[in-house]
C-alpha cells in the first residue's frame, strides 16, 4: 500500500471517529432524557371512534400520559410510555429526525386490536408538543418535565380522617355508581363508576381493610395517579399483581389472603416514595414511583390529588378506609 493511500484511509478513519464521537456526545447530552408528564387531547368524534369514556371527562380536559427517555449505551435513546389505560410499555428506540427537528417512535398496542401506535413530537423551551396516531386518529399532546417530588424534611402527620360514612359524603358519586354502604361496609356489587374523594391530598398514610370474590380486580389510585393493585392474583408476584404499583413496582412477595377473606393495606406515600404493607408484610419498602399509571385522573404530578377507588373492573368491599394526611 503506497504512502498516499495510507494517508487517505487514515483521514477517512479519523473522520469516521469524529462523526461517531459527535453522535455519541449529542445523544448522551440530549435534553429529551428524563421523565415527562403528558396531556393528550381528543375531539368528541375521536372519543367516539375509539370507544373511550372515563371519569366523566370531556375532550377539553385532556387525558393523561407519561413518557420516560433514557440513554442506552453511547447513542441510543430508549424509554417507556404510559397512556390513559394499561401499563408502562417499553420503547425500543426514540429516533431524531435532523431535517424536521423532531423525535419519533413506534410502539405496539397493548389492549386494543389495532396497528402499531406512532408518536412524533418536538422539544422546544423544555416542553414537548406533537401527536400520536392511534387507529387512524391523530391525537395531539403536550408534555412538561415531571417534578422530582423530593422532600427535604420528614412529614408531620395530622389527624386521621375516616372516609367511610353512611351517606358517602366524602366521595364524588359518579352517574354509573354501583358503590353503596351496607352496615358500615362500602360495597361495589358489580362493574360501575369509580369513586373519587372530594378532598385532595399531598403526602399521607392510608389504612384499608378490603376483600374481593374469586377472580375479581380493583385498585386504589394514590393522589388519583398511581394505582395500587387489588386483584385475585392467584399466587403471582409481578408489577400487575396484588401489592404492586401497577406496571411499575412488583411486591417482594405475594402476601395476599385467599378470596372472600378480609385483607389489610397500610400505605405511606411521601413525595414519590411509597411503602406498602399487605396483611402485615412489607411488600414495597420506600420505593420511588416513576410516574402515573394507566387509568389516572390526570398527569399533574406536582399537585395534591384525591384517592380513587376503581369500580369499573369487579366487585370489592371495604370495611376500613382511614387516611392520615401530612400537615407540612
Amino acid at each position: 500500500m503506497n504512502k498516499l493511500k495510507t494517508i487517505y484511509l487514515t483521514i477517512i478513519y479519523l473522520g469516521f471517529l469524529a462523526t461517531a464521537s459527535q453522535a455519541q456526545r449529542v445523544e448522551s447530552e440530549s435534553k429529551l432524557i428524563g421523565k415527562w408528564d403528558l396531556t393528550i387531547t381528543m375531539e368528541k368524534e375521536q372519543l367516539e371512534n375509539l370507544g373511550i369514556f372515563r371519569h366523566g371527562l370531556m375532550a377539553s380536559d385532556g387525558f393523561p400520559g407519561w413518557l420516560e427517555v433514557k440513554l442506552s449505551g453511547f447513542s441510543t435513546l430508549v424509554g417507556y410510555y404510559v397512556g390513559y389505560e394499561g401499563s408502562a410499555r417499553p420503547i425500543a428506540e426514540v429516533k431524531y429526525d435532523v431535517d424536521k427537528d423532531k423525535y419519533h417512535f413506534t410502539i405496539p398496542p397493548q389492549w386494543m386490536d389495532i396497528d402499531d401506535i406512532y408518536f412524533e413530537f418536538s422539544l422546544k423551551d423544555d416542553k414537548l408538543e406533537g401527536y400520536k396516531m392511534l387507529d387512524g386518529n391523530k391525537l395531539k399532546f403536550t408534555g412538561v418535565r415531571a417534578p422530582s417530588l423530593t422532600r427535604t424534611e420528614p412529614p408531620v402527620w395530622g389527624n386521621p380522617v375516616n372516609l367511610l360514612t353512611e351517606n358517602m359524603d366524602r366521595w364524588i358519586i359518579p352517574e354509573n355508581n354501583k358503590f353503596k354502604m351496607v352496615d358500615g361496609v362500602l360495597k361495589n356489587i358489580k362493574k360501575g363508576g369509580n369513586l373519587i374523594t372530594n378532598q385532595k391530598f399531598n403526602d399521607f398514610k392510608l389504612s384499608i381493610e378490603f376483600r374481593y370474590p374469586e377472580g375479581s380486580n380493583s385498585g386504589i389510585y394514590l393522589r388519583g395517579r398511581h394505582e395500587l393493585q387489588i386483584e385475585d392474583s392467584k399466587g403471582r408476584v409481578d408489577d400487575v399483581s396484588i401489592g404492586g404499583i401497577y406496571g411499575f413496582i412488583a411486591p417482594s412477595v405475594n402476601a395476599a389472603n385467599p378470596p372472600d377473606e378480609w385483607q389489610s393495606y397500610e400505605i405511606t406515600l411521601v413525595g414519590r416514595h411509597v411503602t406498602v404493607v399487605l396483611n402485615g408484610v412489607e411488600v414495597i419498602s420506600n420505593r420511588p414511583i416513576p410516574g402515573i399509571t394507566g387509568g389516572s385522573l390526570d398527569s399533574k404530578e406536582g399537585e395534591p390529588g384525591p384517592i380513587m377507588i376503581q369500580g369499573d373492573h369487579g366487585p370489592v368491599e371495604f370495611r376500613k378506609f382511614v387516611i392520615t394526611p401530612a400537615v407540612n
